[in-house]
């Protein structure tokens, strides 16, 4: 059986906890969302807090079927981390891209583009609308 031409998506956060929690939630909340790599990359190597171009690198190989990678992350060393990895032109695989998107909210929507099929423009533009989310 050939895999599925899908867009995968990684979650990097300083914590691993954090990026595990979103990528569970976001599945979760896509019905499960199975067909959909999800690969969380939060924290150090070591367990920490931080930022890991080594975790990100191996997280956006394991999620790759061909389609492109959207990479959401929490905040500062993550972000730069990721722009790096993109300027670096090697580390990432073909089509990877940082999405500009809420940590959560951007997850949850780009699952949920992905699941039903939608190409990495369609991903990113669902992920970037979450900003438009009003609570109240």
């Amino acid at each position: 059986m050939s895999a599925q031409r899908v867009v995968g998506i990684v979650l990097v956060s300083h914590s691993a906890e954090v990026a595990a929690s979103v990528a569970e939630l976001a599945k979760g909340l896509a019905g499960g969302a199975a067909a959909v790599p999800v690969a969380a990359a939060g924290g150090t190597e070591g367990g920490g807090l931080g930022t890991s171009a080594e975790l990100i690198s191996a997280a956006a190989a394991s999620v790759d079927r061909g389609a492109g990678v959207a990479l959401l992350t929490d905040l500062g060393s993550a972000v730069l981390t990721v722009k790096a990895l993109l300027a670096e032109g090697d580390e990432l695989p073909d089509a990877s891209r940082l999405v500009d998107a809420p940590f959560l909210e951007g997850a949850v929507a780009a699952v949920v583009t992905a699941a039903a099929g939608g190409d990495l423009d369609a991903v990113e533009a669902a992920a970037v609308e979450a900003y438009g989310y009003r609570k109240v």
